[in-house]
C-alpha cells in the first residue's frame, strides 16, 4: 500500500503533555526545585475552586504525582469540586471543615486543623471551609493528576464524570478520626480511615529495620491508591540511608533537621534542612536519608502514588512488599542481601561526622553511639 502525502494543514501533534497544558490554562502559579518551604509558595485567584492556589513540582516527583497549594481566605470555602484523581490533603495552617456528599444523597461533615491529614473518596463531591473570620487556611495536597490527565487527556472527563465509586466511602467512623489498626510486618503495619485528626498525636509502631528506636505507621485512606506515612526518629538519632521509586514527597510536621540525598556514584550529598512546611522528593532510585538534629523527636510526612493496598507499579509492590513469602520490603533490606537499605557501619563515613558536626553546633547530645561509633577526633565536647 502507498501512503500519499498530503498538504500538512497544522503542526503536527506529537511529545504532547496534557497535563501541563491543562496547568497552564488554569493560570495559577508554578513552584518548582528541589525543596520547597510551602509557607512561602505564591498563591494566586484559581477559579476553579475559588480560593487562591498554586502547584508545586518537586523536581525528582516522576511523571505523576504533583501538589497543589490552596489558600482559602478568612471565612470562605472553596468552590465544590469532584475529579477523578486522588489527592491525599495535609493542613499546613488554620482550621475549618470539610463537607462531602456521597452517592446516596447523605452528607459527611470532619473538622479539621493543624497538622491534619485526610483523604477524599474518589469522585465525592466535596468543598473545604475555614471555620476562621480572621486566619487564612492554607492547605496542600499530593495527588496523582498527571497521571490520570496523561492518561485521559480530557479535562471534562476528569473532573465532570458523574460516576460513583461507592465502595471508596469507607465506614462512618472513618470521617470521624477513627480507624482500623491492620498490622502486617513492622514497617507495613497500616491505619485504615479517611481522617488523621492530628499527626503529631497518633501512635506510632517500631520499625527496627530503619535503625535507631525509629517508629513508623503506614495509612490506608478513602482506600485510595495514594500512599502516606508517618514516621519519627528519637531525639540524637537519625535513620538508615535507602532509595526506591519516584514521586515520594517527605514532609516535616515537627522537629528540625535535615536530609542528605545523593545518587550511586556521586562524590557529593545535596543537601536540604527542614522544619514544619519543608518538603522534598528524592528522586527515582536517589539513596536519601532523615536526621533528627533538634530537642525533641522528629516526625515527617510521606505522600507518594502507590501505596501498601495498591502498590500500583512492580517497583513499588517489590520496594513496599517484598518479593513475596518471608521476604523483607527492598526499601528495609540491605544492599549486601539484595535490597536497598545501606546499614550504618556501611554508609559513607562523611556522613556521620556531618551529623555529629551538626549536633554540635545545636548542643544537642547525640545517642548513636550504639549503632555507630564515634570517631576518636570527634569524642571530645565542643
Amino acid at each position: 500500500m502507498n501512503i500519499r502525502e498530503v498538504p500538512q494543514q497544522a503542526e503536527p501533534r506529537y511529545g504532547v503533555d496534557p497535563y501541563l497544558d491543562w496547568l497552564k490554562g488554569e493560570g495559577i502559579p508554578v513552584t518548582e526545585d528541589y525543596g520547597v518551604y510551602l509557607f512561602d509558595v505564591k498563591t494566586a485567584p484559581w477559579p476553579r475552586y475559588g480560593a487562591n492556589g498554586a502547584a508545586v513540582h518537586l523536581k525528582g516527583r516522576g511523571d505523576f504525582a504533583n501538589m497543589f497549594v490552596i489558600e482559602i481566605a478568612p471565612g470562605k470555602s472553596t468552590a465544590p469540586q469532584r475529579h477523578l484523581y486522588e489527592e491525599v490533603v495535609y493542613v499546613l495552617e488554620g482550621h475549618g471543615s470539610t463537607q462531602l456528599e456521597l452517592p446516596d444523597g447523605s452528607r459527611r461533615s470532619f473538622e479539621w486543623g493543624e497538622k491534619s491529614l485526610f483523604a477524599i473518596p474518589l469522585n465525592a463531591k466535596h468543598r473545604h471551609f475555614n471555620a476562621s473570620g480572621a486566619e487564612r487556611t492554607l492547605l496542600v495536597s499530593t495527588t496523582n493528576l498527571p497521571m490520570v490527565m496523561n492518561v485521559f487527556h480530557n479535562e471534562d472527563f476528569v473532573f465532570g464524570s458523574e460516576f460513583d465509586f461507592t465502595e471508596r466511602t469507607g465506614k462512618k467512623e472513618y470521617f470521624s478520626g477513627e480507624g482500623d489498626l491492620i498490622t502486617v510486618r513492622p514497617g507495613n503495619h497500616m491505619w485504615e480511615t479517611n481522617f488523621v485528626p492530628d499527626l503529631t498525636a497518633i501512635e506510632l509502631k517500631s520499625w527496627g529495620d530503619r535503625g535507631a528506636g525509629g517508629t513508623n505507621i503506614m495509612f490506608v485512606l478513602a482506600d485510595g491508591t495514594m500512599h502516606a506515612h508517618i514516621s519519627e526518629m528519637p531525639v540524637g538519632t537519625y535513620k538508615k540511608g535507602h532509595r526506591h521509586g519516584p514521586s515520594f514527597h517527605v514532609m516535616c510536621v515537627v522537629g528540625l533537621g535535615y536530609s542528605l540525598m545523593w545518587f550511586e556514584g556521586d562524590k557529593d550529598f545535596r543537601r536540604i534542612d527542614w522544619k514544619h512546611g519543608m518538603v522534598l522528593v528524592p528522586a527515582d532510585r536517589q539513596f536519601h536519608q532523615h536526621f533528627n538534629t533538634g530537642p525533641q523527636p522528629a516526625r515527617y510526612l510521606a505522600t507518594a502514588v502507590g501505596g501498601l493496598r495498591y502498590p500500583t507499579t512492580l517497583a513499588n509492590r517489590i520496594s513496599l512488599l517484598g518479593t513475596g513469602g518471608d521476604d523483607k520490603p527492598a526499601v528495609s533490606k540491605s544492599l549486601k542481601e539484595g535490597g536497598d537499605q545501606i546499614e550504618y557501619e556501611d554508609q559513607d563515613p562523611r556522613i556521620h561526622r556531618i551529623w555529629l558536626e551538626e549536633m554540635r553546633r545545636n548542643g544537642a547530645p547525640p545517642k548513636m553511639e550504639k549503632f555507630i561509633a564515634t570517631p576518636e577526633d570527634m569524642k571530645a565536647p565542643a
